[in-house]
C-alpha cells in the first residue's frame, strides 16, 4: 500500500507539472536593452528576444524577461539596479549625459558599469531559479561569458543563444569552446562552424519575423515606374559589411545601362568616431545622384517603404553572418536579396529563387563583377517567391514553437 500511495503522489505531481504552465527565465543582460537606448541602435537580438518573449507568453508560457533597464514589453519584466549608472551620467556636464552620450565619451567607463550590471542580472537569475521560481533559464545574447562562467551553479537547466559568430572575438574564440558541454542553441548551421565539432548542440533554431508593417507597399504585380528603380543596402555602413561594394557593383551597372540604377545607402555610420575612417573615406566620396545616402530608418513604415520600394536589397557582407535578419524583413516585403555567400545567407537566400548568392573572393574586382550581373538578372526573381520563402520558413511563429518545443525537452516537461 505504501509503494502504491508513493506512485499514486508522484502520478499526481507529474500530471500537475505537465499541465502547468512552464516558466521561463529569458535573460538579455545586454545594456542597450533599454527603453532609453534600444529605439537608438542597430540592435536586432534585443529586438529580437522582445519578440520570442511576447510569443512565448501567447503560446501559453510564464516568461519572466531580465533586462538591464526597463524595456517596452507586455512581458513581466525584472531589471537591474541602475543607480551607479545613473549616478555617473548625472555627474557629467551640466545636464548631465544620457547613456548613448557615455558611450560615444567614455566607452570604457560606460563598458566598465555595464559589465557590472550584467554580472547583477546572471547572479539575481541564477539566484532565483535555485529558488525555484523558473523551470529554465534562457541566456539569450552575446554577452553571456559570465553566465557560461556560473552556469554550474544554477540547478534548473540552462541554454545558450549566442548572435555573433563564435570565434568573431578572441575573448569568444579562447573562451567558448571551454563550455562547449552546455545546452546550445544555433541560429544556423553555419554559425557552428565556429565552435568545436562535439559541441553539445541542443537546437538549431532559424531566426523569425512577424511585422505586417513590413508587407508589400503595393500589389506585387503592379508595374514599377523606372524612374523610380534602385536597390537598397540597410544595415550599419562598416567595412566588414561591404558597402562599398554594392556602390562599385551599381556604377558598374550603370556605365552600360540605358536606365541608371539608384543605390540607396541606409542606416548608421561612424563618422564622428576617430578610429573609424571608413564613412570618409570610402563612402561619402563616392555619394552623388546616383549613390544616396537617406539616412537612419528609425520606424517600421520607413522600412517598409524603403525595402518594398527596392528592386533588390544588396548584402554584401564580408563578414560571417551568423543569420541576417534583414533578410527576413527584405523578403517580408516581397523584395529579393543579393548577398555574397558570407556565413549563413546561402542558408537563407535560396539562390535564383529569393535572390542571387555571390561567391567571396579576395579579388574585389571580381566579386563586383558578379553582383553587377546579379543585378541584370533581377527580372528573373519572382518577388512572390520571396514572401512565400518568408512565410514557409522564418516566421515568429514557428520560432517561438521550436523554443517552446526545446525548453520542454530541456526542462523535461515533455518526459513527465
Amino acid at each position: 500500500m505504501v509503494t502504491m500511495r508513493v506512485q499514486t503522489m508522484n502520478s499526481t505531481l507529474a500530471f500537475s507539472m505537465k499541465n502547468s504552465p512552464l516558466r521561463v527565465a529569458l535573460v538579455v543582460p545586454h545594456m542597450f536593452m533599454h527603453r532609453d537606448i534600444l529605439p537608438h541602435v542597430i540592435f536586432s537580438p534585443g529586438h529580437l528576444a522582445l519578440t520570442l518573449a511576447k510569443g512565448l507568453v501567447e503560446q501559453g508560457i510564464d516568461v519572466t524577461l531580465y533586462t538591464p533597464g526597463p524595456v517596452d514589453t507586455p512581458v513581466k519584466n525584472l531589471t537591474s539596479d541602475l543607480s551607479l549608472f545613473e549616478r555617473e551620467l548625472a555627474g557629467r556636464g551640466a545636464h548631465g549625459d544620457s547613456y548613448l552620450d557615455l558611450l560615444r565619451k567614455h566607452p570604457f567607463t560606460f563598458i566598465t558599469l555595464a559589465r557590472q550590471v550584467q554580472a547583477e542580472i546572471v547572479a539575481r537569475v541564477y539566484h532565483d531559479a535555485n529558488q525555484g521560481l523558473y523551470d529554465m533559464v534562457h541566456v539569450y545574447t552575446n554577452e553571456e561569458e559570465l553566465a557560461l562562467a556560473f552556469a554550474s551553479l544554477c540547478r534548473k537547466p540552462v541554454m545558450f543563444t549566442h548572435h555573433d559568430p563564435f570565434n568573431f572575438l578572441i575573448k569568444y574564440k579562447n573562451n567558448f569552446p571551454k563550455y562547449k558541454h552546455l545546452n546550445w542553441v544555433s541560429m544556423s548551421y553555419a554559425q557552428r562552424r565556429g565552435m568545436p565539432a562535439d559541441t553539445n548542440w541542443a537546437a538549431n533554431i532559424y531566426h523569425g519575423l512577424d511585422n505586417p508593417a513590413l508587407y508589400p507597399i503595393a500589389p506585387l504585380d503592379q508595374p514599377r515606374a523606372k524612374r523610380d528603380q534602385y536597390v537598397g543596402y540597410l544595415g550599419r555602413i562598416i567595412e566588414p559589411k561591404g558597402v562599398h561594394l554594392a556602390i562599385a557593383a551599381v556604377q558598374k551597372y550603370n556605365e552600360t545601362a540605358s536606365e541608371p540604377l539608384l543605390l540607396k545607402i541606409a542606416g548608421k555610420h561612424y563618422a564622428e568616431s576617430t578610429k573609424d575612417t571608413y564613412w570618409r573615406e570610402k563612402i561619402e566620396p563616392e555619394l552623388d545622384e546616383h549613390i544616396q545616402y537617406v539616412g537612419f530608418i528609425a520606424n517600421d513604415e520607413e522600412k517598409r517603404q524603403f525595402l518594398g520600394g527596392a528592386e533588390a536589397l544588396l548584402v554584401p557582407s564580408l563578414f560571417d553572418e551568423p543569420f541576417g535578419m534583414v533578410n527576413l524583413e527584405s523578403f517580408a516585403c516581397g523584395t529579393p536579396v543579393i548577398a555574397l555567400d558570407s556565413g549563413a545567407l546561402p542558408e537563407v537566400i535560396d539562390n535564383g529563387v529569393t535572390g542571387y548568392i555571390v561567391e567571396k573572393s579576395t579579388d574585389e574586382q571580381q566579386v563586383v563583377g558578379k553582383l553587377e550581373e546579379a543585378l541584370r538578372l533581377l527580372d528573373k526573381i519572382d518577388r512572390q517567391s520571396c514572401i512565400t520563402a518568408y512565410k514557409n520558413n522564418f516566421t515568429l511563429k514557428h520560432m517561438v514553437s521550436e523554443h517552446n518545443k526545446l525548453y520542454r525537452r530541456l526542462a523535461r516537461r515533455d518526459m513527465v
